[in-house]
């Protein structure tokens, strides 16, 4: 059973309002325990944090940004792209809820939907069609009948997929930076050095020079909208 079709059912019943109060902070309690799972794989936190790590690797500055500033700045770009999902959210289920006007499940219900929406559109329907026949799930008559089960795994690989893509495109120029410089190198006789040496610096001046943390923060911010 889903998890939408639970919550509404349990919400008929009225299961969880003879659930007692220290209970029901338990439960509350125990749910946050999901919160960074939620971050990681609902959101466009995974596919900004890749992009960001692929580009450290590539500029061939190992701890430069520190791994504390690319989470820091990734947290804040996924606040930034999901802005308009959390307005949803805020506005559909957390305002009537705090003024009484829907109950606590139905305000998880009503959440889900605008993250639901975000998935959707972020997914690739042959990584969604993937899980729909993994989970021998019947044909679904539109996108309000995808079960999270499917739903949830599809946004992840095709969010992967689509971070590594970018970060393919990002190695590209350094590559061939890395190719001049050994070039340069061995037709100097200087087989010794490593190319490395030489190599990294202009890599960062490059990166510096084409403002590239302005190209890919249009890039990722771009890539969702």
């Amino acid at each position: 059973m889903e998890g939408q079709e639970l919550a509404q059912k349990l919400a008929e019943s009225g299961v969880l309002q003879q659930v007692t109060p220290p209970l029901q902070t338990a439960l509350f309690l125990g749910a946050l325990v999901l919160l960074p799972a939620m971050l990681v794989t609902l959101t466009a936190f995974t596919r900004i944090i890749i992009v960001l790590s692929f580009t450290r690797r590539a500029v061939t500055a190992q701890e430069i940004p520190p791994t504390i500033v690319l989470l820091g700045l990734a947290l804040f770009m996924t606040l930034f792209v999901m802005g308009p999902t959390l307005d949803r959210i805020g506005n559909e289920a957390i305002v009537p809820y705090l003024d009484n006007k829907i109950g606590g499940m139905d305000a998880v219900r009503l959440g889900f939907v605008p993250l639901r929406d975000f998935m959707l559109k972020q997914t690739r329907k042959q990584d969604l069609a993937l899980f729909l026949h993994l989970g021998k799930i019947g044909p679904v008559s539109g996108p309000e009948q995808v079960p999270y089960r499917a739903l949830i795994p599809a946004f992840v690989i095709s969010e992967l997929k689509t971070a590594f893509i970018m970060g393919f495109l990002i190695y590209l120029p350094f590559l061939m930076v890395d190719l001049v410089i050994s070039s340069i190198l061995t037709a100097m006789g200087m087989v010794m050095m490593p190319p490395v040496l030489i190599s990294a610096p202009v890599k960062i001046l490059l990166f510096v020079v084409v403002d590239g943390w302005h190209i890919l923060a249009r890039m990722l911010a771009g890539s969702f909208f």
